[in-house]
């Protein structure tokens, strides 16, 4: 099944019920008034927005700060396939309207990504423990279409930068991008967050990982993942916030 297909498949089919995360941080600033309401309304009325329409699946996962595994956060990623290739999400820290848009993600398939040159591959993680382990879901999709998904993720890389920094309670975007990773072994994601998150989604993570032990793991491109090899980048912040 072409991945341009299966993205189809999960527009017509996600729904997130309602298991609403909501965003830790409320954004200093005085309440919309009527214009601005009507403004908003207008402009969803009349206003075409083709970028905002081809986010079309839904993903659900963890990520945690280069150099800094001990400060992880949930991840709500919306995407839209560019080819069979490449897919393009941003990620918000829930799936509530007011849910804060924490950054954005590039995803390469196993092909690209092994011509993308050895100091660029530093900046990218592997995508196959997210899929075994069942801490990667699609919410509100069917079991297998989940799993024709998660095939084609499984061999996948993403490059992932945070600009806004809600798992910091940040009441606004401070400081630079922050450069994130996604977990590769057992015991390393908080398993209180993924518990709390199956609870929400009334999934669990381990029925995810027993349905998915057929899905072949692909080895994985040693640039990839380059935390693990000592090779923490990271932005340094001139505004001088932590992370």
């Amino acid at each position: 099944m072409q991945l341009a297909r299966i993205f189809s498949l999960c527009a017509l089919l996600a729904a997130c019920g309602d298991q609403a995360p909501q965003s830790p941080v409320n954004a200093p600033g005085n309440a919309a008034s009527v214009a601005t309401r009507s403004l908003d309304a207008g402009a969803a009325v009349l206003q075409d927005k083709p970028p905002i329409d081809a986010l079309n699946a839904y993903l659900d996962g963890f990520h945690f700060y280069s150099g800094n595994m001990k400060s992880q956060m949930e991840a709500h990623h919306y995407c839209a396939i560019v080819n069979d290739d490449v897919i393009q999400c941003v990620i918000y820290d829930g799936n509530v309207r007011d849910a804060k848009l924490m950054g954005v993600e590039y995803i390469v398939s196993g092909k690209l990504f092994q011509g993308l040159p050895p100091a660029e591959k530093t900046l990218w993680h592997s995508h196959v423990h997210e899929v075994k382990s069942g801490q990667l879901i699609a919410p509100g999709i069917p079991e297998a279409a989940e799993k024709a998904l998660m095939q084609k993720l499984v061999g996948t890389y993403g490059k992932t930068w945070h600009t806004w920094h809600t798992d910091r309670r940040q009441q606004l975007p401070l400081g630079v991008p922050q450069l994130m990773m996604g977990f590769t072994q057992d015991g390393q994601a908080d398993a209180a967050m993924v518990a709390a998150r199956d609870a929400r989604f009334k999934v669990q993570s381990a029925d995810k990982r027993r349905q998915r032990q057929d899905i072949a793991a692909p080895a994985i491109d040693a640039g990839a993942d380059a935390w693990q090899h000592g090779k923490v980048i990271q932005l340094q912040d001139p505004a001088g916030s932590t992370h």
